[in-house]
């Protein structure tokens, strides 16, 4: 096998601190993979799951602060980069605790071609436009990218998906032309990640990521009777079974640093094996994904990375949600245990990554407050309350009201976890508690008014950053903007009719935006401060490649907090 079939997809870099990095890759065949960096080498044989195989090559022994060039070879043939690659060497840069940090985040990415027809119907990759610039020195090259959700569409597939599935069944046959098991979801994703540009940087920026519904289907756990509805089906369990075998390979084991795999209950397998041949986990990782989803606390795809002057926990919003009609929360009770222990102060700049909005505009939160409580069935007593029920459902699925604020009292829980950091009762209080998030397919910035108030000493911020490629109808912007701003008086008036729907505790408003281009947000560490950007790709006339221009910058002073 030559150089240029034997890699599939990667490397990409994951994982990095300040002396030991991941480099994952999938093969087209089982053997050795090693990463090399003159005048030394890693390797890792590879893990096959459902006949497919990979490897997740961990670097360590780096000197602090520092970077390497670094090529990848299997079996001792070196396949990356290509020798006629346009893009700069990979590097490994391990995380400097003096630097600022800067994270680029987003959410939402459609995987069509990058061609005049793609650009017009899911506008510009605004990820792939970061990619080119930063390679052309144009952008500062980002500590980490976080992906905040829907990194691949399982459920409205491309054309190129389309073909490729007619290829190997019927697309008359359930589920048509969405994705049905593990094998769909691997070309998923090669589609997803394949993009010179994009692979290029994703093989030299460290990447964390989240699914979110689409990952695995729209409205994924948005309720009981949802859950009850999409378990009925012919084909439900092998798409839920391949889609969360395919994120633990793709995308979450990347997640972890080299102690959390080797305590992983599916990875100890693969570090178990003698190093003689291939180690196939397909039966245990199957196992793991049909367990969570009948008990979603006995795995936890939440993860941290530790920056110095700031931390990120990136919490799991959609497999760890309780849905029995009378205890809906967003997060499981242990979950929300691990949450509770994570949510600290004595860092600058406490990151929260979740891929749906934990602040949405205050009128769509109080629309979604409203939805769920007639949905759960108000008017137990009265003639109408089936009917009233059974709308407030199918209007719940039909436009995705299943946010924080569908799930009131987890939002509550970690609302007080927040203000309890905020208030400096778990360490030094942080100059920011930022929520980065995706989903809504628009960017905006939110904030809780007039902490002090409440004793807070950080400011509490949201900010969204979506899509980076698959841009809102225009008709339902009409929509959102009126949730950010005409309608919070009319929604807040309308809950505030129930005695199930309290008052907010701690109000907030949208201060910045909405923006409904396709963009990739940047968070950079000033000091106390933050300076939030948006960036979308724009294809300059005459012109082949996108150019990644501004739409947004937001400063936010930080309180200063003493060091004791």
């Amino acid at each position: 096998m030559d150089a240029a079939t034997s890699l599939v997809l990667g490397p990409m870099l994951r994982y990095a601190d300040e002396t030991t990095a991941t480099v994952w890759v999938e093969t087209a065949a089982a053997g050795e993979v090693t990463v090399l960096s003159e005048p030394r080498s890693w390797s890792s044989r590879t893990f096959a799951v459902e006949g497919h195989h990979y490897a997740l090559v961990v670097i360590d022994g780096l000197e602090p602060v520092s970077s390497l060039e670094y090529e990848v070879a299997v079996d001792g043939q070196v396949v990356w980069p290509p020798p006629d690659s346009p893009f700069p060497p990979p590097v490994i840069r391990t995380i400097d605790r003096t630097r600022p940090t800067r994270l680029a985040y987003g959410s939402c990415r459609t995987s069509v071609p990058h061609d005049r027809r793609g650009n017009e119907s899911n506008g510009v990759d605004a990820l792939r436009a970061l990619a080119l610039a930063v390679a052309g020195g144009r952008a500062e090259l980002p500590d980490l990218i976080a992906f905040l959700g829907d990194q691949v569409y399982a459920d409205l597939t491309s054309e190129a998906m389309r073909e490729w599935i007619a290829e190997r069944r019927s697309l008359a046959e359930p589920p048509g032309e969405e994705i049905k098991d593990y094998e769909e979801y691997a070309h998923l994703y090669r589609l997803a990640w394949t993009d010179p540009a994009n692979r290029w940087l994703l093989s030299t920026v460290p990447s964390c990521m989240i699914f979110d519904d689409h990952d695995i289907r729209d409205d994924w756990n948005t309720s009981w009777t949802w859950h009850e509805q999409i378990n009925r089906t012919s084909w439900w369990h092998e798409r839920l079974v391949g889609g969360l075998a395919s994120y633990w390979v793709y995308q979450h084991i990347g997640n972890l640093s080299p102690e959390a795999l080797e305590a992983d209950e599916v990875y100890a397998l693969v570090l178990a094996g003698d190093g003689s041949g291939e180690v196939d986990v397909t039966d245990a990782v199957r196992d793991l994904a049909s367990r969570v989803d009948r008990h979603p606390d006995v795995y936890r795809w939440s993860y941290v990375r530790d920056f110095g002057d700031s931390k990120l926990v990136v919490v799991d919003s959609r497999a760890a949600r309780v849905l029995e009609p009378d205890r809906r929360s967003m997060l499981d009770p242990v979950e929300l245990a691990w949450l509770d222990s994570e949510l600290v102060g004595d860092v600058d700049h406490l990151l929260v990554g979740t891929s749906l909005p934990f602040l949405l505009p205050p009128g769509l939160h109080d629309f979604e407050a409203i939805d769920e409580v007639l949905a759960s069935g108000p008017l137990r007593s009265h003639r109408l309350s089936r009917p009233i029920s059974v709308a407030a459902e199918r209007l719940r699925q039909s436009i995705d009201l299943e946010h924080w604020a569908a799930f009131s009292d987890g939002f509550a829980e970690v609302f007080e976890m927040v203000m309890a950091v905020a208030r400096g009762e778990r360490g030094r209080p942080p100059a920011t508690i930022t929520f980065l998030s995706g989903d809504v397919h628009n960017s905006y910035v939110a904030e809780v008014e007039d902490v002090a108030r409440h004793g807070g000493r950080s400011r509490i911020v949201q900010a969204v950053c979506s899509p980076i490629r698959n841009p809102m109808p225009r008709g339902l912007r009409i929509f959102m903007s009126a949730f950010a701003k005409g309608l919070v008086g009319p929604m807040r008036w309308i809950a505030s009719r129930s005695s199930r729907i309290p008052d907010p505790a701690y109000p907030w408003r949208v201060t910045d935006g909405p923006w409904f281009d396709n963009c990739i947000g940047e968070l950079v560490v000033h000091g106390a401060d933050l300076e939030l950007t948006w960036r979308r790709g724009e294809v300059p006339p005459g012109e082949e490649h996108p150019q990644l221009v501004p739409v947004a910058t937001v400063r936010l002073a930080g309180i200063a907090q003493p060091v004791s």
